[in-house]
C-alpha cells in the first residue's frame, strides 16, 4: 500500500468518447484498491449527471469536477483516479486545484476510430456517439488536443487488452511514486506540474466547443 508520506497521484485519464477511459478507469480503481491502496475514482459524466437536465453549462460542470478531485487529493488517500478529460483546458483546471504534495499522471487513450465506431454502436446506453459521423469529428477534435496535452502514458485500447491497459497504469503510478520521491530525498521538494502550471501564468478560461461537444452524448442519453 502506498505510504501516507508518498505523494499522492492524481491520475487524469483522457480521451474521447468509446476510447476505453471508462473501463480502464474503473479497472484501475479495483486493481489499486486490491492492493490495499485507498483510492477514489471521479467522472466527468456523473458530475454533470447530477444536474441534468437543468445542468446551467458544461463549464460548470467541468469546474465542479476539478473541485472534487482537488478536494479527494487532500484527503487521506494513496490515490485519486479522474475519467472523463478530453482537452487540454481540463487538465489546466484540474492542475489549478490540486494541492502541491500530489503529482498529476496524465494517461491519455488512442483507440482507432474503427474500434470505437461498433464499441459505440454495441453500446445502448450510449447516445449521440452512436452517431459514426459525430464520433469521428470527436476524434478529429481530440488529435489536435492531444497534441497540447504532457502524457504520463499512452494507452493503445485498440491493441490492449483491459488487463494490459491496468498492468501498464500500475506501473506507471509505481514509477512516478519512486521518482518523486527520490526527487524529495535528494534535492528537496521539486515543484509539481499544478505549480510549473501556475507559476507559467496560463490562464484557464472557458472550455473550447471541442471539448464541450462530447458532453451531447451524455445529455442524449440522460434526456431520453
Amino acid at each position: 500500500m502506498g505510504s501516507s508520506t508518498s505523494p499522492v497521484p492524481v491520475v487524469l485519464i483522457a480521451g474521447p468518447q468509446a476510447s476505453g477511459k471508462s473501463t480502464v478507469a474503473r479497472a484501475l480503481v479495483e486493481a489499486l484498491r486490491e492492493r490495499d491502496e485507498r483510492a477514489a475514482l471521479i467522472e466527468l459524466d456523473a458530475i454533470a449527471g447530477m444536474a441534468l437536465p437543468t445542468l446551467p453549462s458544461w463549464d460548470v460542470a467541468a469546474d465542479i469536477f476539478a473541485t472534487v478531485i482537488g478536494e479527494w487529493a487532500r484527503s487521506g488517500l494513496t490515490c485519486v483516479v479522474a475519467e472523463g478529460i478530453a482537452s487540454r483546458s481540463e487538465i489546466d483546471l484540474v492542475s489549478a486545484r490540486v494541492p502541491e504534495p500530489a503529482a498529476i499522471m496524465t494517461i491519455t487513450m488512442t483507440t482507432p476510430l474503427g474500434t470505437a465506431v461498433p464499441r459505440a454502436l454495441a453500446d445502448p446506453t450510449r447516445g449521440i456517439s452512436r452517431d459514426e459521423r459525430w464520433l469521428a469529428d470527436r476524434y478529429d477534435e481530440w488529435q489536435r488536443e492531444r497534441a497540447l496535452i504532457d502524457e504520463d502514458l499512452t494507452l493503445d485500447m485498440g491493441s490492449l487488452s483491459v488487463q494490459e491497459g491496468v498492468a501498464r497504469a500500475v506501473a506507471a503510478i509505481d514509477a512516478k511514486r519512486s521518482e518523486l520521491l527520490d526527487q524529495s530525498r535528494h534535492h528537496g521538494t521539486a515543484p509539481g506540474r499544478a505549480a510549473a502550471r501556475r507559476a507559467s501564468g496560463r490562464t484557464v478560461g472557458r472550455l473550447p466547443a471541442a471539448a464541450r461537444s462530447r458532453y451531447a452524448d451524455l445529455l442524449s442519453r440522460l434526456s431520453r
